[in-house]
């Protein structure tokens, strides 16, 4: 099974650069798509038909052009969205939850902490907020796959310039410390858990040809269950391919 994340940055503007041709070509059993800022009712017939390979859960944000998370599934898996039941969470389209019967999958968005110190705390009151979720599945006896756009580096090795950016969100100690707090927990960071020296990127600024320099931040990632762990046959961090700020990453289980 290939499980795709990607954050495309505009579902609207991402499909008329062509994206669906890759995703189209790569064939993934689950794509997780975060930041579509748009309602599937805002796609034209055409944008429709394109995604009709998959079906489809939608959780867009209550304000409109903004945040929003979509999964879609070649096997119809059942799910639903705005899982947390915490309304300033739900109503931005932060969270997708489909059941694929021996794991959940979590297609997620976490918030952006960088406009100002409450727009951090909402951060991090959000990955508290999800932690005890996923907690909660766990003692149920669930596995979770969670993956998506988590808005923080946890360790220099996954930013191009780690000292310049040790002051800006996305790399405050007190957002890695969340990352920390979900390894604690029974999850596993599994690209670096299997390529623990690797040096790959899946976001990159739009200014000073940042994606050209390869000067980057792996922002994008799969958090597995530690029990699945062993199922993991790859993790691949495709930086070569364009469309968005993000590129996808994939997740290959036995």
């Amino acid at each position: 099974m290939k499980i795709t994340t990607w954050n495309i940055n505009g579902l609207r503007a991402a499909l008329n650069k062509g994206i669906w041709d890759w995703v189209s070509r790569e064939q993934p059993d689950a794509i997780c798509l975060q930041e579509i800022k748009a309602r599937p009712d805002q796609l034209t017939e055409g944008q429709m038909t394109l995604l009709n390979s998959h079906q489809w859960i939608w959780d867009p944000a209550d304000k409109p052009g903004y945040s929003g998370v979509a999964t879609g599934t070649r096997s119809g898996a059942a799910g639903g969205a705005r899982i947390l039941g915490i309304e300033p969470f739900d109503r931005e389209g932060r969270v997708v939850q489909t059941d694929h019967g021996d794991f959940l999958l979590l297609n997620i968005y976490f918030p952006n902490g960088g406009r100002d110190q409450e727009r951090l705390q909402y951060k991090l009151d959000f990955y508290a907020a999800l932690l005890e979720y996923c907690q909660k599945q766990h003692q149920l006896g669930r596995q979770l796959i969670l993956c998506g756009d988590f808005n923080t580096c946890h360790q220099p090795l996954d930013l191009a310039r780690p000292k310049s950016n040790a002051k800006i969100s996305g790399f405050l100690p007190e957002e890695r410390m969340w990352l920390d707090h979900y390894l604690a927990a029974g999850f596993v960071d599994i690209f670096r858990a299997r390529y623990p020296d690797r040096v790959q990127y899946t976001w990159w600024s739009n200014i000073a040809n940042s994606r050209e320099r390869n000067i980057g931040w792996r922002l994008d990632f799969f958090m597995v269950s530690t029990s699945l762990q062993g199922r993991v046959s790859d993790v691949i961090i495709h930086d070569q391919v364009m469309g968005s700020d993000h590129c996808p990453v994939s997740l290959v289980l036995k």
